[in-house]
Order: C-alpha cells, then sequence, then structure tokens
C-alpha cells in the first residue's frame, strides 16, 4: 500500500510538474514574441497553405495548440478571419502541436537535461536585467520543468511493471482488439479534455511504454482520442459566444473526428507498419515512432481535407446555422472561461471598452434629444439601461484584465492593459454624468419649468462641442485599439479649453438668472458641471491614448 502511494505521488506530482513546465514555456514564449504573433497570425488570410503553416509556425513557437486555437477562435468572432482561413489555422496547429512529442522522443536524459535548461533558465530569469532575458529564461525554466516532470513519471512507473495487478489492468488496453482500442480511445479523449493538453497524454503514454508497461501499439493509440479531446479548449473559447466561434469549434471537432474514422481502420496495417519501418528499434524506443504516428495522423488528415475547405466550411455553417436575433449582445468579446494569449485577451477587452465609448456616444445622441425635447420617454429610459450595462462592462473589464495581468506580460502589453483599465473607469463615469443631465431636466420640469430659450442654445452648444470632441476621441481610440500612442487625438488640449472656457462663461450667465427662476438656475448649473466632468474624462483619455499621464 505504501508502494502504491508513493507510485501515484510520485506520478502526479511528476504530471503537475509537467504541465506546469508547459504553462511556463508557453507563457515565456508568448511574452518573447509580443504582438509579433498577432502580426504573423495575420498571414492566415493570404492563402490556404499560408494558413496551414501559420497554425503550424504559431503553435512551435508558443508550443500549445490550445493557445493558437483559442486566438483562432478569438479572430473569428471578431471578424479578423473567415471561418476557412479559421480551419486552415487549426489544421496547422494540430500538426504544429506534435512537436513536443518529437521534443520529448529525441531528448537522451530528461533528469540531466531538464535540471541544465532549468540553471541556464534560471541565470537569464535572475540574473539580467532585461525583459527578453526574463521572459527567454522563464521559457526555458518551463521548459526544463517539462522534462523534470517526464523525469518523475518515469520514475514513479517503473515500479508498477512488478505488480502484477497492476499489469493485467494495462494488458487490458491491448490495441490489437476492438474493445482495448475503444478503451484507449475514451481514455486518452477523457484526460485530454481534463488537463487540456495532449502533450501531458503524449508524455504519459510514452512514459508507459518506455518502461514496457503498455506496448507500442496501445502508446500510439492513443493518439486517436487525444486529438478529438483537445477541441474541448476550441468549445470552452466559444461556448456563449457568437455563431462563427461555434462554427469554428464544431470545424475543429469534426476535422478530428473524421480523421480519426478514417484512419483507425488503417492504424495496424498502415500507420504502425510505416512507424516501425521507419525506426526499426521500435520495441526498446518506442517514443519516436509514437511522435511519428502522431504527425503521420495529422498530416494525412490534413492532405484528405485540405483541398474541400471551402465545401467544409459551408458544411459546418450549414450544421450550426445563424441565430434568428441579433447577437451583438454584451460582453461579446471576454471569454474568462479560458487560458488564453495575454495579447489576445487585451485586445478582447480592447473591443469592450470600444464598446463603452460607441454606447456612451450614442447615449450623448439621446441625452440632446431630451435636452431640445424631442427625445421620447423611450429615448430617455435607453440612457440609463445603457448606463446600468457599462456599469457592468467596467466590472467584468476591470476583473478580467486583472486576472490577465497575473500572467507574464510584455512591458507594453501590461502598459495597454493598465491604459485600458483607466479608460474603461473614464468612460463609466462619463455613463454616470449623462444620466445626472438626464435628472437635472427632469427635476426641472417635473417642477412645471420648460427649459428653453438662451438657456436651452447654451447647453445645446457645449454638448455639440463635447460631443465632437466625444467623435475626435473615439476614431483615436478605434485606431489605437491594439497599440496605443499610434494616432493621438489632435489639437485635444485645445477642444478642452474651449469647452471649459465655454461652460465657464455659461455657469457666470446662468448665476446672473438665479433670482428670477433658481429651479432652472440650479438645473442649469448641474448640466454645465456634468458637461465639464465629461470634457475632462474625454481629455483623460486623450492624454492616455496618447501615452500620456492621467490627470
Amino acid at each position: 500500500m505504501k508502494e502504491m502511494l508513493l507510485v501515484i505521488l510520485t506520478v502526479a506530482g511528476g504530471l503537475g510538474t509537467f504541465l506546469l513546465g508547459m504553462k511556463h514555456l508557453s507563457e515565456g514564449l508568448q511574452a518573447v514574441s509580443g504582438r509579433g504573433l498577432r502580426r504573423f497570425m495575420a498571414l492566415a488570410t493570404t492563402h490556404r497553405l499560408a494558413g496551414v503553416a501559420t497554425g503550424c509556425v504559431s503553435t512551435i513557437i508558443v508550443q500549445s495548440s490550445s493557445i493558437i486555437t483559442v486566438i483562432a477562435v478569438g479572430f473569428v468572432s471578431s471578424g479578423l478571419l473567415d471561418l476557412t482561413q479559421a480551419i486552415n489555422v487549426i489544421i496547422g496547429s494540430n500538426i504544429g502541436t506534435t512537436t513536443t512529442a518529437w521534443l520529448i522522443a529525441f531528448v537522451p536524459d530528461v533528469g540531466l537535461l531538464g535540471l541544465s535548461v532549468i540553471a541556464i533558465g534560471a541565470i537569464f530569469y535572475f540574473f539580467i536585467n532585461r525583459e527578453t532575458a526574463h521572459n527567454l529564461g522563464l521559457a526555458l525554466m518551463g521548459l526544463g520543468f517539462v522534462f523534470m516532470g517526464l523525469y518523475w513519471m518515469n520514475k514513479g512507473v517503473a515500479p508498477i511493471k512488478e505488480n502484477e495487478a497492476v499489469r493485467q489492468v494495462f494488458a487490458s488496453l491491448d490495441a490489437g482488439t476492438v474493445l482495448g482500442l475503444v478503451k484507449c480511445f475514451i481514455i486518452s479523449l477523457v484526460f485530454t479534455a481534463v488537463v487540456q493538453s495532449s502533450a501531458a497524454t503524449t508524455a504519459i503514454a510514452m512514459t508507459l511504454s518506455i518502461q514496457g508497461i503498455i506496448s507500442f501499439e496501445t502508446a500510439a493509440a492513443t493518439v486517436f482520442g487525444m486529438n478529438i479531446g483537445t477541441t474541448v479548449t476550441a468549445w470552452l473559447a466559444a461556448f456563449g459566444g457568437t455563431t462563427e466561434a461555434k462554427r469554428t469549434a464544431m470545424a475543429h471537432t469534426l476535422f478530428n473526428v473524421v480523421g480519426t474514422v478514417v484512419l483507425i481502420p488503417l492504424f495496424i496495417p498502415v500507420m504502425l507498419q510505416i512507424a516501425k519501418d521507419l525506426f526499426p528499434d521500435w520495441a526498446a524506443k518506442p517514443a519516436a515512432p509514437m511522435a511519428a504516428v502522431h504527425t503521420g495522423f495529422n498530416i494525412v488528415t490534413t492532405l484528405i481535407f485540405l483541398p474541400f475547405v471551402k465545401q467544409f466550411a459551408r458544411f459546418v455553417t450549414w450544421l450550426v446555422p445563424a441565430k434568428a436575433q441579433s447577437e451583438q449582445t454584451r460582453l461579446t468579446y471576454l471569454n474568462k472561461r479560458v487560458k488564453q494569449s495575454p495579447q489576445i485577451a487585451c485586445e478582447q477587452a480592447a473591443r469592450e471598452v470600444l464598446f463603452m465609448a460607441n454606447s456612451n456616444v450614442e447615449m450623448m445622441a439621446n441625452v440632446r434629444g431630451a435636452i431640445d425635447g424631442t427625445a421620447d420617454d423611450k429615448d430617455v429610459d435607453h440612457v440609463f439601461r445603457r448606463e446600468d450595462i457599462l456599469d457592468r462592462v467596467q466590472q467584468e473589464v476591470t476583473e478580467f484584465l486583472g486576472r490577465v495581468m497575473t500572467s507574464r506580460l510584455p512591458e507594453d502589453v501590461a502598459g495597454q492593459a493598465r491604459s485600458l483599465l483607466r479608460i474603461t473607469d473614464e468612460l463609466e463615469t462619463i455613463s454616470d454624468e449623462e444620466c445626472t443631465i438626464i435628472k437635472a431636466l427632469r427635476r426641472f420640469r417635473d417642477g412645471g419649468g420648460e427649459f428653453a430659450g438662451d438657456a436651452r442654445s447654451v447647453v445645446l452648444d457645449i454638448h455639440s462641442r463635447v460631443s465632437a470632441f466625444a467623435a475626435a476621441v473615439n476614431v483615436s481610440l478605434e485606431f489605437c485599439e491594439n497599440e496605443f500612442g499610434k494616432k493621438p487625438v489632435a489639437n485635444a488640449d485645445e477642444l478642452s479649453e474651449d469647452i471649459r472656457q465655454r461652460v465657464r462663461d455659461a455657469r457666470q450667465s446662468a448665476l446672473g438668472t438665479v433670482g428670477s427662476s433658481p429651479m432652472r438656475t440650479l438645473a442649469q448649473l448641474d448640466i454645465l458641471n456634468a458637461f465639464d466632468r465629461i470634457r475632462s474624462c474625454y481629455l483623460n483619455i486623450s492624454q492616455t491614448l496618447a501615452g500620456g499621464k492621467h490627470v
């Protein structure tokens, strides 16, 4: 009993170390690649082969097909890729993810190499005071943890082969029988879906095969289940998202399911035989031929699908029809269910910030209608409903970016996240002030007054100036969505000062009428003060977009 507990703890600890290593390796490589990864992904729009190559190389760069799948789903949701292009990227990522298996297969001494890589990574991470060196050190230490995880899993499973009861359990997984093949398929599918890492499933299967606990055929058979299990990540990314995102997840799943159905009959007579012919010492060293089976499965499936990607995309479109109602709902872009690239996460948050900015412009139009008397009750109520929505948006964006900022971020991405938090706060304040204007008008009109004449003309003039400032800020915000400082608001200080001076003059004029109509004067002052605060918020946003400090 004590020995079995030790085996379980060693294997579990090794698996945990492996998964931690994969996390640090992926985060470090993403941070090193920075925005270059996103720009490289944009190449997928040029040609189907470019899309496949993009998915493959991107996965090799970040060592995670899950990350690339989530990026593809996000790109489809935001219109940067269409479904056909996303399918090409996902096909390529399936090939790229097999590099982990090849890396594991050709490591001579995982323990020694793991310690060596960790030591080198530690030097970069702790003793070189540069951001790129820190990120590279994190990636190297992650790779070292991957090797150490494999080392401890090897150590943990070694005693199992001496236990006859355990050997009998694993013997039932013989891929040479239909039942055994089904068992291999189910176990690898479920395990991969739970840990969301096909690399972890590959590592465990290789470890068991190297120790002689399962046969090479059984280890190789896990490729079918793991390829379908890894598609769970795409569904998590698409769940609650747009129809296009769900179509992308469906395409990913169908791609691997069809590939499995087609290739399972060829598994033993063709795939295994080719792998054994390529690696004659497969019995003693099963890792390399298993990696060959994994890569071969994805390459053959790619060759089957690639000529028919457009037809496949049309089939998936038919299979997942668009919803009858509009899908432009709140929080379209944030996805908190999956771990993803910090760069992509910030871009998702930036799109929510754009939603807030555009909502405020829409609310400003309704505020004008309330001032000049052309808005009905529905228009006025819309301002309050949208303000409630923006309150929730700010809260969720803040929580989302807070989680993102706990990850390893490049300096520019961290700066963008901080700027987005500041802008979100300013935009939420603007929506509050728009409601303040509506409330002031209601108080005045409920008291029997009529907001008209020179007072209304002055307020409408200020409204026009503030709206023009807001429009200029929104143009800059949309242009700078992915990289602040690219297009600052032209003459922002002059626009702000002009509004501030106009508000100051209007206050002085309003105070001169306090004796004749105090209710109207108070309402007008409340409105003017609200516009001045809105002006200040937009100035702060413009300075943030220009890379300046918040004021």
